[in-house]
């Protein structure tokens, strides 16, 4: 009897230690730090930070050698500073990106559910400015079926670049309508312009999330200029112009869209921990590139170059681009990356004052209103950008010869002045340098004499490989739009 009993109460102890445990299992298992639904906020951080570091790190791989800012130490064969494109260049910007728009899709979906028109500007501002950057590196891209997987839709169709630009454009001008300056973010998350909390009755961060969008609007119309006429390229610039309340835009370096990297887990810069051999070993500064630097004593040098001891003097040193492919550089003897690069936290960028003043320079040289001449905004632009990198202007720099704006040159004269200066500018901001070279020819780039003769300089990077088994029918179709899958087909608004 006495067994029997102690029986019973060890089964009632454990029963009710398993009821009691049971009752309280979800209660166990919830992580407290871990948020219990899917916010704007949750979402945005997280998505700002891998967009810039996929274009960032398309700027080193990428642009740099193709545009001639920098050059490998040695190259056998092919190579982007030779003309050489191949489907592996993009397929990082590619998946990346695409990637990226499903996360942006949903901050705006989420948003409009929780009637949060802050966020749905914010999402319509990345998605513009992400499917610009594929459409101007590929040509005709998946969009609008694009991140529709949830919807059955597993192989999406191409757009026309004509026809995803016009809605680029109306949802950059749908963005600046909803934004809300006196609101602040609900849910937080923004690490771009912290715009979660408000200053008196004003959100200085949504703000310049506005400045953004019209800042934005008028890359894109400048990019596709050519084709004023099949869309309202010109009416829609003077319409910005025009109204500065209603259309904001960039008017100083604290404007800039820079993901500014915190330099702390998780937000580290993607080459902070980057061996020697990947960061800078690999790479040099051109001579195209540093020898102009050199010649107007440019202050941006010691931000992003290395110096190299010669004949005892400490100098900034480039080599050439294009080499034959019997060339071979030595280690560590010409100026690459500053390793100081790889914790400034200004590299993530979208796009900067100093841009926007290059835009208006060129716009006030065909003759748009822009509240100030060519010469003006072309100063503004060096000036914004020596700001940028943390350089102090120096004194008599806009006069030096080479620098000094001339006003009155030829019209071609000064727009090639106002692009080699926004090629500078340009220094990191993903593929920005090489789409402007290919709209308007600058800045002129010497040919290397490793350049095979039959290699153009490229308009396009090629789809990727494993579209060709995952998307066939409809790659095929967009190969045969735009002319083939060729580097040297120029885009819509290229021709």
């Amino acid at each position: 009897m006495k067994k029997i009993t102690i029986v019973y109460a060890i089964f009632a102890i454990t029963f009710s230690l398993f009821t009691s445990c049971k009752k309280n299992f979800e209660a166990i298992n919830t992580d407290p730090n871990r948020p219990k639904e899917i916010t704007p906020g949750v979402l945005l951080g997280q998505l700002q930070y891998k967009l810039v570091n996929t274009t960032m790190t398309a700027s080193k791989s990428f642009t740099h050698e193709l545009m001639q800012v920098t050059a490998p130490r040695y190259s056998t064969s092919g190579g982007l500073h030779r003309y050489v494109i191949t489907p592996a260049n993009a397929n990082g910007t590619w998946t990346s990106l695409y990637a990226a728009m499903t996360d942006v899709a949903d901050l705006y979906r989420i948003a409009d559910r929780l009637n949060e028109p802050n966020y749905m500007a914010i999402s319509l501002i990345y998605k513009s400015w992400a499917y610009s950057i594929l459409t101007d590196c590929f040509g005709n891209v998946p969009y609008t079926e694009a991140t529709q997987a949830t919807a059955g839709i597993v192989k999406p169709k191409f757009d026309a670049q004509k026809d995803i630009y016009v809605q680029l454009l109306k949802d950059l001008e749908t963005a600046n309508g909803l934004i809300n300056t006196t609101r602040a973010l609900t849910y937080g998350g923004d690490l771009v312009y912290n715009a979660n909390t408000l200053t008196g009755t004003v959100n200085p961060g949504m703000v310049k999330w506005k400045k953004f969008a019209n800042s934005l609007r008028l890359r894109l119309l400048l990019r596709i200029s050519k084709r004023n006429g099949e869309v309202n390229v010109n009416d829609q610039i003077n319409t910005i112009l025009a109204d500065p309340a209603k259309y904001p835009v960039f008017t100083a370096t604290s404007d800039d869209a820079i993901f500014r990297y915190p330099g702390s887990y998780p937000y580290y810069n993607p080459y902070y921990n980057a061996r020697l051999l990947d960061w800078r070993q690999g790479d040099y500064f051109t001579l195209f590139f540093m020898d102009k630097m050199n010649a107007d004593e440019d202050p941006r040098r010691a931000v992003w170059a290395t110096q190299v001891t010669v004949a005892g003097a400490s100098i900034y040193q480039g080599i050439r681009s294009g080499y034959e492919s019997t060339l071979e550089y030595p280690t560590d003897k010409n100026s690459s990356y500053n390793d100081n690069l790889k914790t400034l936290p200004q590299l993530g960028i979208m796009m900067t004052d100093a841009e926007l003043e290059f835009i208006k320079a060129e716009l006030a040289l065909k003759g748009f209103v822009t509240g100030n001449t060519a010469k003006a905004h072309y100063e503004n632009g060096i000036t914004a950008s020596m700001q940028q990198w943390g350089t102090v202007l120096p004194a008599g720099y806009l006069q030096k010869t080479g620098v000094a704006y001339n006003s009155s040159g030829s019209t071609d004269a000064q727009l090639q002045q106002i692009m080699l200066q926004k090629y500078y500018a340009f220094f990191f901001n993903d593929y920005q340098s090489w789409f402007e070279k290919r709209r308007t020819g600058y800045p002129v780039l010497p040919r290397g004499t490793g350049i095979p003769a039959e290699n153009q300089f490229p308009s396009r990077c090629l789809y990727p490989t494993y579209l060709q088994s995952i998307n066939a029918e409809n790659l095929q179709q967009a190969v045969q739009a735009i002319g083939g899958d060729l580097s040297t087909v120029k885009s819509w608004w290229e021709q």
